[in-house]
């Protein structure tokens, strides 16, 4: 019996002395996929799988590889490798985030079908594991839209609102329910949730150009042109530079008010043709160079 008992100890020794090599092992490859993934996804994609095969218990492991199938757009593998991850680790909502984007990304290549709700299965999880998460909430008011259920915009709502509710200071998240109420021509919701991104934004926030643009719209679609031109005019001080249609939407909402603006808006509407409608420009506005060329004309000008 002792002497059993030295072996069945030495055996251990030895199994645990070998487990600890696969270990350190496993953490090596990893490492090594670490530092190749950036320049070479296929070649750390070999590392992450020896390392997980070393040590199947390690699950970000199988996390380092599935960034690296991320990386190369093969989603489906990125959903399998995720599943084992989370397996694992159930209660890592990036994790979940990740399966959830993947089943999203494989969805918007089969154009609909089941990997919409399996990508809202999994933000549900992220939410669940990390009721802090905002993308996870944001995220799964974008996959509502794409289920196109009947109760679709009333859950995009809510996951928007949440998203929003959860980090007031992500002014590109109050642009999503503002439009789904602007579609669904719910005017004064709509300007409610834009103004609110303006009251918590910093002054030189990119994102409010998008929320002025956007209130713009919704005051010509209320009716309310001189609060259109204004936030136009507060959305062109912000964005001129970088977004030169915002000289076309200014001098065609000036227009609006006839002959009163009309020197304005001649103005901006010849500043866009010469900033926009030439060389590249010229195809990517094709449409606005040429309302803009019609715009002037009315008012007996030329555009350019």
């Amino acid at each position: 019996m002792k002497m059993r008992a030295v072996v069945l100890g030495a055996c251990a020794v030895v199994l645990a002395l070998g487990c600890s090599r696969h270990k350190q092992e496993a953490a090596k490859r990893f490492e090594e996929g670490q530092q190749t993934v950036k320049l070479d996804p296929g070649a750390a994609i070999k590392k992450y799988q020896e390392a997980a095969e070393l040590d199947p218990t390690q699950h970000k492991y199988l996390k380092g590889l599935a960034e690296a199938y991320k990386k190369k757009e093969e989603w489906d593998k990125v959903v399998s490798t995720m599943g084992k991850a989370v397996e694992l680790a159930p209660t890592y909502a990036n994790y979940w985030f990740l399966r959830g984007y993947a089943f999203e990304q494989l969805a918007k290549k089969a154009k609909g079908g089941q990997a919409y709700k399996d990508a809202d299965e999994a933000y549900k999880k992220c939410i669940d594991a990390d009721p802090n998460y905002d993308e996870c909430r944001w995220r799964r008011g974008m996959v509502s839209l794409w289920l196109d259920q009947a109760d679709s915009e009333q859950k995009a709502l809510q996951y928007f609102t949440e998203a929003v509710d959860v980090r007031p200071d992500r002014i590109d998240y109050y642009q999503w329910p503002a439009s789904l109420y602007l579609q669904l021509k719910y005017y004064k919701e709509a300007a409610q949730v834009l103004d609110a991104a303006k009251s918590v934004a910093k002054p030189n926030d990119p994102e409010l150009f998008n929320v002025h643009q956007l209130l713009a719209r919704v005051y010509q679609q209320d009716g309310k042109l001189d609060k259109a031109v204004e936030e136009l005019r507060a959305a062109k001080a912000l964005g001129a530079e970088d977004h030169p249609e915002i000289l076309f939407n200014l001098g065609g909402a000036l227009a609006k008010q006839g002959e009163s603006h009309k020197t304005e808006a001649v103005q901006m509407l010849k500043d866009f043709c010469r900033r926009a409608c030439k060389a590249k420009g010229a195809e990517k506005y094709k449409s606005e160079c040429e309302q803009a060329t019609d715009l002037a004309q009315q008012f007996g000008e030329s555009c350019g």
